[in-house]
């Protein structure tokens, strides 16, 4: 085949041109930028909130166990919520002109793409937290645990998706939250300034809708930290009212100081990143296609 008459369907420029393959690779890698780079906090989080105590569950070593499930998880997880996001905000905007406004707009496809991000979330999150709560000593030998303990597909897939429920519990009031603040401020500013927001503005709003989403969610990230980590799956309910009968209800906030930090810086990194690396692609489809 004589590549030089191929359609131009098959260019890098027409690949680019897909905002679901933009919003697929700036997902990726706001994903993976976040999640590596601050990892060591999400890791003292996770050891704050689980049963026993912050040094009974390994204190301030190994900062970096269960890294193996972020690197692998991160980048789809994030492209998957991005993609979703993107598209459902789009076919919704439709709906704008008969009433709904932008906000609800941006609440109802960040729920839904947190709902797809969780697919791939929960079990990275299950086998991560493990390892970071020193049950296991890596997040190979957490994943290994799974298959090799649970006699049946349906157990593994039961205990690989645990937490599933409350984590969208917890998902879906924070992007609530945070993204229609985070897409309101950018609104806002764009106005002021008679431009669109550009990645370090986006990158502070972000970081202050995080931080304010993270600290109201806090109570549903700790019952989702106990469920995932539990000997054995039980009820939402009733770890709740064991966590508030045994610890009492400030329980329900431990590690919320780690968690709106992590959030907060989080929150700059991936928006941040998100509009930045967007950006990017969509300038370098413009100089593609005057080529």
């Amino acid at each position: 085949m004589d590549y030089s008459t191929a359609p131009a369907s098959s260019s890098p420029a027409s690949i680019l041109a897909s905002p679901y393959v933009r919003s697929l690779i700036a997902g990726g890698f706001a994903g993976t930028a976040v999640d590596l780079s601050l990892y060591p906090l999400d890791t003292l989080k996770t050891r704050l909130q689980s049963a026993g105590g912050f040094f009974k569950n390994g204190g301030w070593s190994g900062v970096y166990k269960g890294v193996g499930s972020v690197i692998a998880g991160s980048a789809p997880g994030a492209a998957l919520f991005f993609v979703t996001y993107e598209h459902v905000k789009t076919t919704l905007r439709h709906g704008e002109k008969t009433g709904s406004s932008a906000a609800v707009t941006h609440m109802l496809a960040a729920s839904i793409g947190e709902i797809a991000a969780c697919s791939v979330r929960v079990p990275t999150e299950v086998i991560k937290q493990r390892a970071q709560a020193s049950q296991f000593a890596s997040s190979w030998q957490a994943l290994r645990h799974i298959f090799t303990a649970n006699t049946s597909a349906v157990m593994v897939w039961k205990e690989l998706y645990r937490g599933w429920g409350v984590t969208i519990m917890r998902e879906i009031p924070f992007t609530v939250i945070q993204f229609p603040l985070w897409e309101a401020m950018k609104e806002w500013r764009g106005e002021a300034k008679g431009r669109k927001a550009n990645p370090a503005e986006s990158a502070v709003f972000g970081s202050v809708s995080g931080a304010i989403a993270a600290a109201a969610t806090t109570p549903l990230d700790v019952l989702k930290t106990r469920l995932m980590l539990a000997k054995q799956k039980q009820s939402a309910l009733w770890t709740f009212k064991n966590i508030v009968a045994e610890e009492g209800t400030g329980a329900l906030f431990k590690g919320i100081t780690p968690r709106v930090i992590w959030i907060s810086i989080g929150g700059a990194i991936f928006l941040g990143a998100w509009d930045f690396a967007r950006g990017s692609l969509e300038s370098l489809d413009r100089r593609k296609s005057k080529e």
